[in-house]
């Protein structure tokens, strides 16, 4: 793992006309195969009740984060099998097919028939589409950077695949930007339901003209020199993971910077964007708007840090992102809900909420395997209300055989109601009536429905009135994408250049898409869970914390300065 010498046969050689083609063409495809996979992101919340009816609030859109997260789950598989394609067949074939099975599952979503029609089926073919669509997305990002990196000249490499790290953002933007403008003009209610569709359907023609740019490109001057030579691996899989020199590369990839990238980045752009909604009941209106400004701060982050480390390290400029967002994880979501939702917050602590149950009759909320599926109990119900209106509450012990109680503050008892025994419907009914009447007596403790002053139409004067009052809440979100753009934008660089050219696609995709898809994607849900298990909105950040650290000590000792390798040899 020592550094190589400094030239780069082959790159240097490559035009700044042509390097300009090859990152557009390559940057233009990721846009949209982020945008695919973004959109589904941005409509969780509206697709929750239309492919998990029948199942709580809470419950329902956890599912649907899951299925969110089922795309990441399946990504590593296709870096392993688009990986191989790419070292032995070339980097262009790879990514043509990639961006093809993406833009056509994304396209089904969009036509898919809801729950209401066909049951179960629907979730089915929901999870169906998202296992394509990360299917595909585990060859798309180890293609593009590779692709990039292998055109760029030495010196230039970060600022090269900072555009490929930039695509992330455009393609956040631009789903963010088509649900808002979607949503507009037809109205919450038309958008809810049946709206929701028109963001999915139109990245058809999306898909065409990014197979276009795509198919003018040729192959890198790296993976032709090495085909020329006859030196393309044969046995990409066994060279990758069973010789140690290259496994320990793999796996310190994984636990250092990817484990941070797959937290980090779905921290700031994902789970708090869930938080800014589903707990701190900010309008939707207000929480797009909020997220498309962000991110429109974070597009030039990712050239600038991907720029400086080019002149100071790659290891450095990433340290400082991770390092960053581990001091920012609990006083950052504390400031933003005391910014986000004041009233929420003074309730929360001027009148705590306690669940009083006898510990037989509570159940794992969030039990995924089915058992419980129906929350009927006294207990189950009481917290299900409570994690359903985002109040967080703590659990005492109650007398055997009593129905649960919800203590509001020092005065105010309200006692839960059994649907134990119901069938589906009577459960969803009590569990319904139960909420709305719980909601009331919130209301009157000082627990808010909603955030104050949502946004009522997108006219400058109004916009302008969101910022002021939601200053603080903006100014640690873009806090967060710092450490976000930091962390992500010399990333692409430091892989290439980590990783051997003959195996380079296969041994670097699949850390990248365990790391970002099994602690990133997973990230929303996991948090999500511990907080509704636990009753605190606090405690699930105790996941990205702990592994922050984790790798900000793997990559501190272990990550070598790969700046000036020369990525040919």
């Amino acid at each position: 793992m020592t550094d190589a010498p400094t030239t780069a046969p082959g790159a240097d050689e490559v035009s700044p006309a042509k390097l300009r083609q090859v990152v557009a063409a390559s940057a233009a495809g990721t846009v949209f195969e982020w945008y695919d996979f973004f959109v589904y992101g941005a409509l969780a919340s509206v697709m929750s009740t239309h492919f998990f009816a029948g199942l709580p609030d809470a419950q329902a859109f956890v599912f649907t984060l899951l299925t969110f997260a089922v795309g990441f789950i399946v990504r590593p598989i296709g870096a392993l099998v688009f990986g191989k394609i790419g070292d032995s067949t070339g980097r262009k074939g790879a990514f043509l097919i990639t961006i093809t099975i993406m833009g056509l599952a994304t396209f089904a979503i969009g036509l898919l028939p809801t729950a209401e029609s066909i049951g179960i089926w629907a979730p089915i073919l929901l999870v169906t589409c998202r296992v394509a669509q990360g299917f595909a997305l585990g060859g798309e990002y180890g293609g593009a950077a590779i692709y990039v990196a292998e055109h760029a000249p030495h010196g230039r490499r970060g600022g090269a695949t900072g555009w490929i790290q930039t695509s992330a953002s455009v393609g956040l933007i631009g789903a963010l930007a088509v649900v808002l403008i979607v949503r507009a003009i037809m109205g919450e209610e038309a958008f809810r339901e049946w709206g929701w569709r028109i963001p999915f359907l139109i990245s058809i023609g999306l898909l065409l003209v990014s197979v276009w740019i795509r198919m003018q490109l040729e192959e890198s001057p790296a993976f032709q020199k090495l085909k020329d030579e006859g030196a393309l691996s044969k046995r990409a899989y066994a060279e990758s993971f069973f010789e140690w020199r290259n496994l320990k590369i793999v796996i310190i990839a994984l636990f250092g910077v990817m484990m941070a990238q797959g937290v980090v980045w779905y921290t700031a752009h994902f789970y708090s964007q869930f938080y800014l909604e589903r707990i701190l009941r900010i309008d939707s209106q207000t929480v797009n708007l909020i997220m498309i400004s962000v991110v429109i701060v974070s597009a030039p982050l990712y050239m600038l840090f991907a720029r400086l480390s080019d002149k100071i390290g790659r290891k450095p400029v990433m340290l400082f992102g991770m390092l960053l967002m581990l001091a920012l994880y609990f006083p950052g979501f504390h400031f933003i809900t005391q910014a986000g939702n004041p009233a929420l917050d003074a309730a929360s602590r001027n009148t705590p909420v306690v669940v009083i149950a006898d510990p037989a009759d509570c159940t794992f909320q969030l039990d995924l395997t089915g058992g419980a599926q129906q929350f009927s109990t006294s207990c189950d119900i009481a917290k299900g209300a409570l994690a359903s209106a985002g109040v967080s509450y703590t659990t005492q012990d109650g007398p055997p055989g009593e129905l649960a109680r919800i203590r509001i503050g020092d005065a105010i008892e309200v006692e839960s109601v059994s649907a134990a025994g119901q069938s589906l419907s009577e459960i969803r009914a009590t569990r319904t009536a139960f909420s709305e009447q719980l909601r009331g007596v919130l209301n009157e403790a000082g627990y808010p429905a909603a955030a104050a002053g949502p946004m009522q139409n997108w006219s400058v004067a109004e916009i302008v009135r969101v910022f002021t009052e939601k200053w603080g809440v903006i100014a640690v979100m873009i806090l967060f994408i710092v450490a976000a753009t930091a962390l992500y934008g010399p990333q692409a660089a430091a892989l290439v250049e980590l990783f051997p050219t003959r195996i380079r696609y296969t041994a670097m995709s699949f850390p990248y898409h365990v790391g970002t898809g099994w602690f990133g994607g997973l990230l929303p849900a996991i948090v999500f869970a511990i907080n509704t298990a636990t009753g605190s909105i606090y405690s699930g950040l105790w996941f990205p914390a702990i592994a922050t650290a984790i790798a900000a000590l793997v990559t501190f000792f272990f990550w070598p300065e790969t700046k000036d390798r020369d990525i040919h040899a």
